[in-house]
């Protein structure tokens, strides 16, 4: 199963490289413009082994791990607090929906001005976006926890602290990790976009703006085409680590494996 969506994915990616191809090549799409799909794809090849490039890589990473970590240690107890009291998550809801959808690229200028550093900046707007999925899904995984599950040990004289660690928990573990591996796609978007937006001394997203002032639009496009190998790559590690660790989970929800 795993297989044929593999093959299936990397068919449908050859036939748009291929018609991208053609249009090029057959004058419907200005080379100038879009180059040939060829030509993106070898500049990207030269991109995996090009030292400036792999250092704008690295800053990139640095800040989206760090922005998704910081998201993930601040959303998740938050999320546990308030899908264990409705009080507090009733009263604090209209809150959410309203922070939630403001665009964090929205918020760079804002935090530019309390920004000590470029990183900062970054890391915080990451921070920022990273936070909601996570917290949602936590929230939601917890509601999610059988009600029986909890009634029986509460039946054996075990307390609420008890009930939290040895059900709620665990049964919300795997909204958890989901709402981690959306967020971190989030954060890659976000970092990438800060960089577009912010600059700063390194990063894809700078790399893209030096490519973009030298009117060099087949680099503008392989660094692009390698930000979305690295969402690839991570989402995907994370969806199988998922499986792995919730197999029970996913089993129960009918999902195929």
């Amino acid at each position: 199963m795993i297989l044929s969506r593999v093959v299936r994915g990397a068919t449908g990616v050859a036939v748009l490289l291929a018609a991208a191809e053609v249009a090029g090549r057959t004058g419907l799409l200005d080379t100038q413009i879009m180059p040939l799909a060829s030509t993106v794809l070898t500049e990207a090849a030269g991109l995996a082994v090009d030292p400036e490039f792999l250092r704008d890589v690295s800053a990139t990473v640095e800040v989206w791990a760090e922005g998704l970590l910081i998201a993930a240690l601040l959303a998740v107890p938050l999320g546990v607090l308030l899908g264990s009291l409705p009080r507090a998550e009733i009263a604090l809801r209209p809150l959410i929906e309203f922070l939630r959808p403001i665009p964090s690229v929205a918020l760079i200028p804002l935090v530019a001005l309390i920004a000590v550093t470029d990183g900062a900046l970054k890391v915080t707007v990451i921070v920022y976006a990273a936070c909601w999925p996570v917290l949602v899904n936590t929230m939601y995984g917890l509601h999610d926890v059988d009600p029986v599950a909890k009634d029986t040990l509460r039946a054996f004289g075990f307390g609420r602290l008890a009930v939290l660690l040895r059900v709620t928990l665990p049964s919300a573990a795997p909204f958890v990790l989901t709402g981690v591996r959306l967020a971190a796609s989030v954060a890659l978007v976000v970092a990438i976009s800060a960089e577009l937006l912010a600059g700063g001394e390194g990063g894809i997203g700078v790399y893209i703006v030096r490519a973009g002032s030298g009117y060099r639009i087949d680099l503008m496009l392989a660094a692009t085409v390698w930000a979305g190998v690295i969402g690839l790559v991570v989402n995907t590690l994370l969806v199988r680590a998922e499986r792995g660790l919730f197999r029970w989970h996913a089993a129960r929800a009918g999902v195929a494996q």
